[in-house]
């Protein structure tokens, strides 16, 4: 029960977190070069726009992903608690920068938009795409960190199945390199 159960939250670990992952890697990659490449007032109206939708799914998805990351890691024992853990702080390491870093510089965006930038705008704004990419990386790195636990476990219980005659799906595993 107890190895379903951390599959299970393993499964949710990898969801969430490359969900996570994701949806930063395409900000990184296609939002920040488009904000970059408008006016200036195109930039502003549609980053206030996006910023209502993402504050309810990005914060949800930071959230599943540090919760069931960390409690995997509090259920997991050996050398996949430390990965685990650090995936997990990882990702709360990812809400941090957004809340303490990205949030407040969308708050003034949002007043921007709806009045004028100041004249050092444009440092703000640069600001504001360091924290994205920070945060970006931290994401991107838990979620790397759990493919290789996942793949890690994966193998590891491939080895233990090899050769028994109650292998996966009670079949013989076989070796690629025998005949079988």
């Amino acid at each position: 029960m107890n190895q379903v159960r951390n599959r299970l939250l393993l499964g949710l670990s990898l969801l969430s977190t490359g969900l996570l992952a994701g949806a930063f890697g395409y900000g990184a990659a296609n939002l920040v070069p488009t904000f970059n490449s408008v006016p200036l007032d195109m930039r502003l109206d549609f980053h206030t726009e996006l910023m209502k939708m993402n504050g309810i799914t990005m914060q949800g998805a930071m959230a599943v992903s540090g919760l069931s990351t960390l409690a995997l890691a509090a259920l997991t024992r050996g050398r996949a608690r430390a990965l685990v853990a650090t995936a997990g702080l990882l990702t709360v390491t990812s809400f941090l920068i957004t809340r303490f870093g990205n949030v407040p510089i969308n708050g003034r965006i949002k007043q921007w938009a709806a009045t004028a930038p100041p004249a050092d705008h444009a440092k703000i704004l640069s600001r504001w795409e360091l924290f994205n990419d920070a945060r970006t990386c931290t994401a991107i790195a838990a979620f790397a960190i759990l493919i290789y636990v996942a793949l890690h476990q994966a193998g590891k219980r491939a080895a233990e199945h090899h050769g028994s005659p109650h292998g996966h799906l009670g079949s013989r595993c076989v070796d690629p390199g025998q005949p079988a």
